[in-house]
């Protein structure tokens, strides 16, 4: 059976839930980012997990344990789509860290002949495709980043944003993210940086007001569905019946 184009909806997973993948696929989801930073992720099932989630011909990003060489080049190396880097400062430290995950001479990424490169050497063409094919995603989720946006989204190592609201508006001196006029004002102003860069911006959206928005704005995709969320809502439904 064919797979579907990928919709602009992902979910998002905070353990190796292999059966989640497999029946949010069956119900057409075609995009999985996983938290490895806030979530419960060892080396070993990360590995399966990515796996499968590849066999299946869907997308997988990881949101990475921090802003380190280590931790992005080992979700690159598992085979990831992209890499959400978090906890990115202002335009040097996202130029320090986010060459991490492209290999010379835009960045400073380390070959692995695993799960990428088929478990062989490989040519020059392969680090062009890795390059080119694998997302560089840095977090806006604190005011240095913002502040910087345009500079950062103008890096050749960056491919793109992923948007941070809850940390973004703890930094920027609002407290708990309430989804205001403020808080939409700061994802205009990324929205419109993204578009002038000509990069793609994502954001989770969990909320009906955040995905109107988002679709609004132009948002490449949203997260829409999360683990804990999912299972919260079942379990919640079953109790209730």
């Amino acid at each position: 059976m064919p797979v579907p184009e990928l919709s602009p909806h992902a979910v998002w997973l905070s353990t190796p839930h292999q059966q989640l993948v497999e029946i949010a696929f069956g119900l057409g989801c075609r995009r999985f980012v996983l938290d490895i930073e806030h979530g419960y992720f060892d080396l070993d099932a990360t590995d399966k997990l990515v796996a499968l989630i590849r066999a299946l011909g869907a997308e997988v990003h990881a949101k990475v344990l921090g802003p380190e060489t280590v931790a992005i080049q080992q979700a690159l190396d598992i085979g990831c789509h992209g890499v959400i880097i978090p906890h990115i400062g202002d335009l040097d430290h996202a130029r320090r860290v986010t060459a991490a995950a492209k290999y010379p001479p835009l960045g400073n990424r380390s070959f692995s002949g695993t799960r990428p490169a088929r478990y062989d050497a490989v040519t020059q063409d392969y680090y062009t495709r890795e390059n080119a094919g694998t997302l560089c995603l840095p977090m806006i989720e604190s005011a240095e980043a913002l502040e910087d946006v345009e500079a950062i989204l103008a890096l050749p190592t960056v491919d793109g944003v992923f948007v941070g609201p809850s940390d973004l508006s703890l930094s920027r001196g609002r407290g708990a993210y309430a989804k205001t006029e403020a808080d939409f004002a700061d994802l205009r102003r990324i929205a419109a940086a993204a578009k002038a860069a000509r990069k793609p911006w994502i954001m989770p959206a969990w909320a009906p007001v955040e995905r109107r928005l988002a679709q609004e704005l132009g948002a490449a995709w949203q997260v829409t569905v999360d683990e804990y969320g999912a299972l919260w809502t079942g379990i919640e439904m079953g109790l209730k019946a």
